[in-house]
């Protein structure tokens, strides 16, 4: 048996007997990536329909601003929040750094633009049809939000996945807030480089295997639910 062959039969026999360290680092990944996400989601979805609804002054700079913010470098936020959270930061008091929380942190400022930019254009193109209406039925800004939003929940789930995708991908700013601490802060992304680094192949292929999945199985779900959506409400 090829040295490429037993690699990817050790890490099946990891995921198939359910190893515990395995089982350890997704857990927490997919906490972290979770928290992230819901964070993102209070944050984002208002966000980006408040940018769609409102008239205001600099509402075309900020909609290209949370637009480019979508490819924010992961590890520029780790470094901001790592300066936040450390000793001398204004937030070091905290004692949040190397800590999940802080992770939870970073990942947010990751996913509130993507979730944001989608959610708005999911939004605006929704008000351009809906405005006059709206307006007709003196429903005030935040209502027409409100309402929107409600609209356009399956849509939505789309920005959520997708943030959710980017969150367990990312390894930079989790690594630098986090530090990578076995059993306490290591996820799929860090366990991965670190694993690959020591020559532990077949522990990395299984988490590999496992980010994979459930990304996989993350766009399958946000494809069908939009396709039922759009087959049972039209």
């Amino acid at each position: 048996m090829s040295a490429f062959a037993a690699t990817f039969s050790e890490a099946l026999a990891l995921l198939t007997t359910f190893d515990h360290a395995v089982a350890e680092i997704v857990s927490l990944s997919l906490q972290v990536s979770g928290g992230a996400v819901i964070l993102g989601t209070l944050i984002g979805l208002p966000l980006g329909a408040c940018i769609a609804v409102g008239r205001f002054p600099g509402k075309s700079t900020l909609s290209v601003l949370i637009s480019g913010m979508m490819g924010l470098p992961s590890v520029v936020v780790g470094v901001v929040v790592y300066l936040l959270l450390s000793r001398s930061g204004p937030f070091g008091g905290l004692g949040l750094l190397y800590s999940p929380p802080a992770m939870i942190i970073a990942q947010t400022l990751l996913v509130v633009p993507l979730m944001a930019a989608i959610t708005r254009q999911v939004v605006e193109d929704v008000w351009t049809r809906y405005a006059e209406e709206l307006r007709v039925m003196r429903f005030s800004w935040w209502d027409s939000v409100t309402t929107l939003l409600h609209d356009c929940r399956h849509s939505l789930v789309v920005a959520v996945l997708a943030g959710l995708g980017r969150a367990m991908s990312e390894v930079g700013a989790v690594m630098i807030v986090g530090g990578n601490i076995d059993g306490a802060t290591r996820v799929m992304t860090t366990a991965i480089a670190l694993e690959t680094s020591k020559g532990d192949l077949p522990l990395a292929i299984a988490l590999g295997i496992v980010l994979i999945i459930i990304i996989l199985a993350l766009n399958a779900f946000a494809y069908l639910l939009r396709h039922w959506a759009m087959r049972r409400f039209g």
